[in-house]
């Protein structure tokens, strides 16, 4: 049983900063690919930023230059800093990571964790 466990969320004023943690627990082989996804009310979820396991990055052009997501792969753990912050951004951040253990490969995601930015 593999599961992710994440923290940091939280209010926050426009301008400030939060760090969001996920790390992953189990019978884990191995991870590939580790993200953040985000969903506001009435909105679809969207991918925010990503990081492959040999640490090439990708984000949304809406957070460029004020996020960073960057992982520890010793403790199965994927962080996404977030400076700059917008009510835009506004929203429950969900972390998934691809993970590998004896009987498959599957993604998992974490329960959710909610950001609000006042302005």
């Amino acid at each position: 049983q593999v599961q992710l466990v994440e923290s940091g969320g939280g209010l926050v004023q426009a301008g400030g900063s939060l760090r969001l943690s996920c790390a992953a627990s189990g019978m884990i082989l191995s991870i590939n690919a580790m993200g953040w996804y985000r969903q506001a009310p009435g909105r679809q979820r969207e991918l925010v930023a990503s990081v492959s396991s040999g640490g090439t990055t990708n984000y949304a052009d809406s957070v460029k230059g004020r996020f960073t997501i960057s992982r520890d792969s010793a403790k199965n753990t994927v962080y996404l800093q977030m400076n700059s912050l917008k009510p835009e951004d506004t929203a429950v951040y969900y972390c998934t990571q691809r993970i590998t253990t004896r009987d498959a490969r599957d993604d998992y995601w974490g329960q959710g964790t909610q950001v609000t930015v006042s302005s």
